[in-house]
């Protein structure tokens, strides 16, 4: 029970990776690979600040505002230095292991018996509940830390998923989609398709660096390796997602990548469980999202044309 728990809500914490992905890969069609270096730094903006006696909430906010700053570089570079998308993300996440290292001051940094929102949340529900120690749910015994760090992860990406979702519906949201979709036909009517795609690099690399501070935070610690590979993970997220939901309504979309992270994570558990070895776990990720791409077209090809009827 306790794997199922802590695999859910890893889901979950990363699922703000995969609402960043999707923001950049299917929203502006950007091949952002930024991600890697801002799901660090979101970890290690939260954790130092946490170490040096701050708030967690506070370090939490700075973190998810030091990868919308990171987002920006990006969209400056490509919209306004005409550099080529994917190598302006790969310049900025190349900068950002320095960067990272100078903020956490060496590669590791541990946040043991420091104030984070997980101890927060196991702190919150004791008072509430009036409770101690483990929960019994079901004849299973759930720390109660997992259990309230479960359900505040869970409401966090509600809200966020709804924000999301709202905010798309408004002129500001529908200008950054058609400007992904047809940026000739949205500049033609006067729009500012530059300063959209750097509002959108910002909050989906914001999104993913909250992801990385909440895992920091989540785990006890902040490394600066964490972040290699997450965004093939978002990517894995997303395709997943699309498959599951089978639709192109935004509500759905949203609803979907939420689900391929947590259906990815779990695969990833399970997997971990039967005795994967852990140095394998990129290639399985890799051959996950390998699998996921290649699937559709598969099906397509294999699903039975009907036949022509004969006049």
């Amino acid at each position: 029970m306790t794997l199922l728990i802590g695999a859910t809500t890893v889901g979950l914490i990363l699922a703000l990776l995969s609402l960043g992905v999707y923001l950049s890969f299917r929203v502006f069609s950007f091949p952002d690979i930024t991600a890697d270096g801002s799901f660090t730094l979101g970890a290690a903006v939260s954790a130092i600040l946490i170490v040096q006696g701050h708030s967690p909430w506070i370090a939490t906010m700075a973190g998810f505002f030091a990868g919308m700053l990171a987002g920006m570089v990006t969209g400056v570079l490509s919209s306004k230095f005409q550099i080529n998308g994917l190598l302006s993300g790969i310049l900025v996440m190349t900068a950002l292991y320095s960067v990272n290292l100078h903020v956490m001051g060496k590669s590791n940094l541990p946040m043991a018996n420091q104030a984070t929102l997980a101890s927060e949340a196991e702190r919150l529900a004791g008072v509430l509940f009036g409770l101690q120690g483990d929960l019994h749910v079901i004849g299973w015994s759930v720390g109660l830390r997992d259990a309230a760090v479960l359900v505040g992860v869970f409401a966090l990406i509600a809200v966020c998923g709804l924000t999301l979702y709202f905010f798309f519906r408004t002129n500001l949201g529908t200008a950054m989609r058609a400007a992904g979709n047809n940026p000739q036909m949205i500049r033609a009517l006067g729009v500012n398709v530059d300063a959209l795609l750097i509002l959108g690099l910002a909050l989906s690399n914001g999104l993913i660096a909250l992801s990385g501070s909440l895992l920091a935070q989540y785990e006890g610690f902040a490394d600066v390796q964490m972040g290699v590979g997450m965004v093939v993970w978002g990517l894995a997220s997303v395709i997943i997602g699309e498959a599951l939901v089978g639709s192109s309504r935004l509500g759905l979309l949203i609803t979907g990548a939420v689900m391929g992270s947590l259906l990815f994570r779990l695969l990833v558990a399970i997997a971990l469980r039967w005795g994967l070895d852990p140095n394998d776990l990129k290639i399985v990720t890799a051959s996950f999202v390998f699998i996921a791409l290649v699937a559709p077209s598969i099906l397509r090809k294999l699903k039975p044309t009907p036949v022509e009827k004969i006049a």
